[in-house]
């Protein structure tokens, strides 16, 4: 288990947590309010009440450490799938809560909702192996790397920069990767003939048989144990220690589908930082509105401003609620010194993450999580392309100066 500061060190014991950080936690409240304000007087009901989800969702990830980046590179590098079995709870959860909104098809504000169903082929294919890849040498995912900007790990911040410059880029090729020879049939389990009902039964099965196989390997090769902080007990520990991974899969899933039935979309992520990026690309004059992208398969959404889009501030909530979460934890802190490997391994990882999320439809949470839970193939593609993008990403960590997890360690 990484510490939450720096992913390349073994988190610390946190029995007796430590004092809380006042400064940041006063930062981070404040700011959270003051947002808070503008976006329910300004903005409306739903953007509001997506913006406190999002400070849940980082309080939640913060406390549950809820890695994808170290459950994909413990299941591929040692076997052991603790993490992995966490994730399919998740899903499993999210797929329940999911499936009576979908069929029903309207937010509690009465708008249209549809989940996050894309087509299979090459371009998903792709990205999620790039992606993959980028994730092990970033040092974190896409929901990781704002939860741990939030706690004032430095280096995830060049992560997050390669990001927004790969999503840039995944924007202006969008076009590239719809040509028909990459796009093929779109899938949802649900339109097989026996409905959501028929889903969740197919569902179930492809996640029983994950979690058994992950069960099997461990049998076969003896893991070592994952061993991050302890769990928390008590009130108290819900506040400033760490929760087990089952609470975190829970919180994920009453969250991700509170984002649905509030937005009409799942939770995402990425669509964001190729936002950012654009917008701040088309200050120097480079005509990004011509490209598809924005022309055609995100008609409009150029125009719209950071604080209208409601993943964008779902990625500000995130940030803060970690934030907050990190500091009455006593763990945030700001890492100054970093090795240049790690500087380019940042950078590297987090532009093949933002160009694989593009190209993609979406990335560990946007295709990965939503996109299995709302019953779409592609997300499962995205899922296995993403174990093998894993197995190239582990050999790599060690040409940039990073770990991996090794049968004889203690633990993992």
């Amino acid at each position: 288990m990484a510490d939450v500061r720096n992913p390349e060190r073994p988190a610390r014991n946190l029995e007796r947590p430590a004092p809380p950080l006042p400064v940041p936690a006063i930062v981070a409240g404040l700011a959270a309010l003051g947002l808070a304000g503008v976006l329910f007087g300004g903005y409306g009901l739903a953007q509001g009440l997506l913006f406190v989800i999002a400070l849940a969702l980082g309080v939640a990830l913060y406390h549950a450490r809820f890695g994808f980046t170290s459950a994909f590179r413990q299941i591929m590098a040692v076997g052991q799938g603790q993490t992995l079995r966490a994730h399919m709870l998740m899903l499993a959860v999210a797929s329940l809560l999911f499936a009576p909104l979908l069929a029903a098809g309207t937010t509690i504000f009465g708008g249209p909702l549809t989940g996050y169903v894309f087509p299979v082929g090459l371009s998903v294919a792709f990205g999620g192996f790039i992606f993959c890849i980028g994730m092990q040498l970033g040092g974190a995912c896409a929901s990781g790397s704002l939860y741990t900007v939030g706690s004032g790990q430095t280096s995830i911040l060049i992560t997050l920069g390669g990001f927004i410059i790969g999503s840039v880029w995944g924007a202006h090729d969008f076009g590239f990767w719809l040509q028909p020879d990459f796009v093929w049939k779109t899938v949802s389990l649900a339109d097989t003939g026996f409905g959501y009902t028929g889903a969740l039964v197919m569902q179930a099965i492809l996640i029983g048989a994950i979690v058994l196989a992950t069960l099997a390997v461990e049998r076969r090769l003896n893991p070592p144990p994952r061993v991050g902080p302890p769990s928390a007990v008590g009130l108290a520990r819900l506040v400033r220690g760490t929760w087990p991974l089952w609470v975190g899969a829970l919180v994920l899933a009453a969250l991700n589908a509170a984002t649905l039935a509030i937005s009409g979309k799942p939770w995402g992520i990425t669509s964001a930082f190729a936002l950012w990026g654009s917008k701040l690309l088309a200050l120097t004059g480079v005509d990004v509105q011509s490209w598809y992208y924005w022309s055609g398969h995100h008609a409009g959404g150029l125009s719209v401003p950071i604080l209208a889009d409601r993943t964008s501030v779902m990625n500000i909530g995130i940030i803060f609620g970690a934030m907050a979460a990190s500091a009455l934890g006593g763990t945030f802190a700001l890492v100054r010194r970093m090795p240049w490997r790690l500087v380019a391994a940042r950078m590297i990882g987090g532009i093949l993450m933002g160009y694989g999320a593009r190209i993609a439809f979406g990335c560990n949470i946007g295709a990965y999580f939503g996109g299995i839970a709302s019953f779409s193939l592609h997300g499962w593609l995205w899922g296995v392309v993403g174990l093998v993008g894993t197995i190239i990403g582990i050999r790599l960590r060690p040409v940039f100066g990073m770990g991996v997890p090794k049968l004889t360690d203690s633990s993992c």
